[in-house]
């Protein structure tokens, strides 16, 4: 059973989650700041986190920031502004979605059912058949066991930006459009998706790439999307 920790400075909000999450199965942590939710993830482990923007004490941005220093699983931001500059801006910090207040319960639980799902992949550890192997120049991903490497050395990689990586190096020297990663990763239409697809090429480049600016495995075809260089 999956335990999501939510934390919202308006209890009422996170007594309606918890409400549809345990109706869904899942075990429910709650927290009423981000200071709380620091402390919940270290009395227990955690599967995904629900985190609102707007916070006393500590916000969500800065305890995004804090988390990802030290932990890799699902962050979906809750957000009363629906302006694309505050979504980015959650990106940007680590989170891998969002949803803008009010919401939809039904459409809430949607996302934390595909996360959940993206994560639990991305950490199932297998025995290697050696053909899940998928290389370009020192750029390696074994999907047998959910590893990325370059030049030997591993690279961390959140669940939204593994599965960016793997559909282009399972493809290497396609280029995909940003409609089409994002409907490939995110499994819906893509409406304005290009700020949520660009955030995620940035910080997959950050890792593998020596300059990310003059990118040697992950590049933009202008006018037409990304592609992984056929090395």
């Amino acid at each position: 059973m999956a335990n999501i920790l939510v934390c919202d400075d308006d209890k009422a909000i996170v007594e309606a989650i918890e409400i549809y999450l345990t109706q869904e199965g899942y075990q429910v942590t709650r927290a009423y700041d981000g200071q709380e939710a620091l402390e919940a993830l270290k009395k227990g482990p955690v599967d995904l986190l629900v985190l609102d923007v707007m916070m006393p004490r500590l916000d969500g941005i800065r305890a995004t920031l804090k988390i990802r220093e030290e932990h890799n699983i699902p962050i979906i931001i809750l957000s009363a502004k629906s302006e694309d500059a505050d979504k980015i801006l959650g990106l940007n910090v680590g989170a891998d979605d969002y949803v803008t207040k009010p919401f939809n319960p039904l459409e809430l639980v949607a996302r934390v059912k595909s996360q959940l799902r993206r994560y639990t992949k991305l950490g199932s550890t297998v025995e290697s058949s050696g053909k899940a192997i998928y290389e370009t120049g020192g750029l390696m991903i074994n999907d047998d066991l959910k590893e990325v490497r370059v030049d030997g050395e591993p690279v961390k990689l959140t669940p939204i930006e593994y599965n960016i990586l793997l559909l282009l190096m399972k493809n290497q020297g396609k280029v995909f459009s940003i409609d089409q990663i994002y409907e490939n990763i995110w499994n819906e239409e893509a409406i304005g998706a290009d700020n949520t697809v660009a955030v995620h090429i940035r910080h997959i480049r950050e890792k593998i790439e020596i300059n990310p600016k003059e990118p040697r495995y992950l590049k933009v075809v202008w006018g037409v999307g990304y592609k992984v260089e056929k090395l």
